[in-house]
């Protein structure tokens, strides 16, 4: 198994067990937008442009409407757990599917689980925590790039080394300016942070007070 199937299978089990109706952290969207968003993605590349070019996003709309439309939330979920079909990008090129759909599915799965009253963060284990930090140290300045301020983000635990519980890690991302604010957190609470769930994100903030309140009211994800 990869991080990638583990998260999908988790997920999966997730939205049967909640069906659809059930809210989520994307704005305006149920469970049921959510897994017809994840089948999109997976299942018609034709209509994935939408997802991050806002002039395609009404086409994006109204595929992922009519998946809701054709396919039982039942079945909606057995298409993403089925994981690419083999002819997708994600199926024919070895490694994509951990490459791009780790981080995918584990904020999506987040998505699902913090919505919901009473969550506390899950204990991942130690190599998804790793891959988490490699993603959004590679991809923050993208992911960041709204930032108001300077950012860097401090890795909290331990990396994955034997004995290594009170290292902590530190990478400068975003606008490399003045005031600069650190951000520090597990590397999945900081992919959250990133990924513009930042109000359900166990982060914390080091830095001017105003620089600090600049940044957490900016929206940040693709």
């Amino acid at each position: 198994m990869t991080h990638a199937r583990d998260e999908r299978a988790a997920l999966c089990d997730l939205l049967d067990e909640l069906g659809p109706g059930a809210p989520t952290l994307c704005e305006g969207w149920a469970t049921e937008d959510l897994t017809a968003h994840l089948v999109l993605r997976e299942r018609r590349p034709d209509a994935a442009g939408g997802i991050l070019l806002p002039f395609l996003a009404g086409y994006t709309g109204s595929v992922q409407e009519s998946l809701k439309r054709r396919h039982p939330f039942p079945e909606l979920v057995r298409l993403v757990r089925q994981g690419p079909p083999r002819w997708s990008p994600y199926g024919l090129v070895p490694g994509l599917d951990e490459a791009v759909n780790t981080m995918e599915l584990f904020v999506h799965h987040e998505d699902v689980r913090r919505a919901r009253p009473g969550w506390e963060p899950r204990t991942l284990p130690g190599g998804l925590e790793d891959t988490l930090w490699k993603r959004v140290s590679a991809g923050a300045r993208l992911f960041l790039r709204r930032s108001p301020v300077g950012v860097v983000l401090r890795r909290a635990d331990g990396g994955g080394t034997p004995g290594g519980a009170g290292r902590t890690e530190s990478k400068p991302v975003g606008r490399t300016a003045e005031p600069m604010v650190v951000v520090t957190g597990r590397p999945s609470e900081l992919v959250l942070f990133a990924f513009g769930r930042g109000d359900h994100a166990r982060v914390t903030f080091e830095g001017d007070a105003g620089a600090v309140a600049r940044l957490r009211e900016t929206g940040f994800g693709m």
